[in-house]
């Protein structure tokens, strides 16, 4: 019983990294400006947030006052609307905490 071997490219050539062809081109200038400065992602965050608070409470009223609804869609929108809020509340404490310990590093 013989074994032969495997016709084609070497193992090692895997191994290899991509080839100059298939390398992606690094982020230019001009790219970088068309970003959304973290600001920007912050306040929209934010907005996001308010708006399914907002959307949680009319659809709550709206179940209370009978005018339709399902209560599984109340209790959803509910829960979204506490997790984003405990996501926010998080986040700043977080930053809040890095904030504090570069104000305590000796200089």
């Amino acid at each position: 019983m013989s074994i032969n071997g495997i016709s084609g490219a070497s193992p090692l050539v895997a191994l290899q990294g991509p080839s100059a062809s298939q390398r992606p081109e690094p982020v230019s200038s001009t790219d970088r400006a068309q970003a959304p400065a973290f600001s920007e992602r912050l306040g929209s965050a934010l907005e996001g947030l308010a708006k399914s608070q907002t959307e949680a409470a009319e659809k709550a009223s709206a179940f209370e006052r009978g005018e339709g609804g399902n209560l599984a869609e109340v209790m959803v929108s509910q829960q979204v609307s506490s997790l984003g809020f405990q996501l926010a509340l998080n986040v700043r404490n977080k930053a809040l905490g890095a904030y504090r310990d570069i104000m305590n590093m000796p200089v």
